[in-house]
């Protein structure tokens, strides 16, 4: 069965995928600009808007800059792709390692039956829902997960094999992750540079806090 979104160039979602089919279409699309999440058999391909795109980029040099004011030590794969043969799997927009940095540095390939998920994975989902990708991302075992609608920034924390919602994020606690929203909301309208200054300040402000 297919069913599309509003936008129909920009995600579509398939059922009934074998895994083997999902492989296939990874190593046919793996030079194109298509996202898939593959959950249980459903499958979606997104193909990135502008938009989604920039507050993607944001978001990464946000965690940086937090990292990087918090003095914690940062490792980002970007949209590496994550998988759990027959079962899941995901390139996440935006993903860190914090505490097990010095087991995955400089691997080329990733497993998860012997290396560690990364500890944050950053969505942002303007045009799609994030239901299937938070199931896949707690089979990966993905610590915390930050999701950016567009509206607001919602962290998302693994307890028990499912995620909910926390104001705090672990590894930057003494910063109101939520608010980073005001600050994606400018990122048309403000030159990109500009931004992140501004953006570090106030970082800095909340640590001094």
């Amino acid at each position: 069965m297919l069913t599309a979104s509003q936008s129909p160039i920009e995600v579509v979602h398939l059922s009934g995928i074998s895994w083997q089919t999902y492989e296939t279409l990874l190593e046919e699309l793996s030079d194109r600009r298509f996202r898939l999440t593959y959950n249980r058999g459903n499958l979606e391909i997104m193909t990135p808007s502008p938009e989604h795109e920039l507050n993607k980029t944001l978001m990464g040099r946000f965690v940086e800059t937090l990292a990087e004011e918090a003095n914690l030590s940062v490792y980002p794969l970007g949209s590496t792709t994550f998988k759990r043969p027959e079962l899941s799997g995901a390139e996440p927009d935006e993903c860190f390692y914090f505490r097990n940095i010095a087991v995955v540095r400089g691997k080329k390939r990733l497993d998860l039956n012997t290396d560690p998920a990364p500890d944050l994975v950053v969505e942002i989902d303007i045009t799609s829902g994030s239901g299937d990708r938070l199931q896949v991302y707690a089979d990966l075992g993905v610590a915390e997960v930050w999701i950016y609608n567009g509206e607001s920034l919602v962290i998302k924390q693994l307890q028990n094999d499912t995620y909910i919602t926390s104001q705090t994020s672990h590894f930057f606690p003494n910063v109101p992750i939520p608010e980073i929203t005001g600050f994606l909301q400018q990122a048309e309208t403000v030159d990109y540079l500009e931004l992140v200054k501004i953006f570090r300040q106030w970082v800095r402000k909340q640590i001094e806090e």
